[in-house]
């Protein structure tokens, strides 16, 4: 199968004046993205360190896009820094995305397309969630470094809500 970079060719061209629609598949040392066009092509397809400053460089350059991740122990922090980049981030209840959770192509790079495709037909169908504010968040939430224990309900970074209710 081809990889899809087109970033090294066309430098942020490829951006110019579009409505672009990102699905993030976030993991503990590691983040896929998945970036698709107005019409949804994918123009680029990246891995980038699960870190503030890693994904500040990645997407901090790209513009305002419309950005879909899934509930997770990364997603807190992550959804925070997305925002204060500009993009508009949706949330998306794990256990409602029903074409990842129950696939059995387990693959990271297939998820972000997933999430990207579903959020750029409708966002709805992610179950979009809100995390709470930074001021009542775990101390954790803020920090990709801290320990996991203890911090989650089923011991898989998530815990689980209502479509539309708040991520405690």
């Amino acid at each position: 199968m081809k990889k899809i970079s087109t970033m090294q060719a066309f430098g942020n061209d490829i951006f110019r004046e579009q409505k672009l629609t990102i699905g993030m598949d976030l993991g503990d040392h590691w983040s896929f993205y998945c970036v698709l066009d107005e019409a949804g092509k994918i123009i680029l397809e990246q891995k980038v360190s699960t870190t503030p400053e890693a994904m500040k460089q990645a997407l901090g350059k790209i513009p305002r896009s419309l950005i879909g991740l899934e509930t997770g122990t990364h997603s807190p922090w992550v959804s925070r820094l997305l925002a204060e980049l500009g993009h508009e981030v949706i949330v998306a209840h794990a256990q409602k995305v029903q074409l990842i959770t129950k696939s059995n192509r387990k693959d990271d790079r297939h998820d972000a397309r997933t999430l990207a495709r579903l959020l750029r037909i409708d966002p709805e169908l992610l179950g979009p969630v809100r995390h709470r504010s930074v001021a009542s968040a775990n101390p954790s939430d803020g920090n990709p470094s801290a320990g996991r224990t203890g911090e989650c309900s089923n011991g898989l970074g998530e815990r689980s809500a209502g479509v539309g209710e708040v991520l405690w």
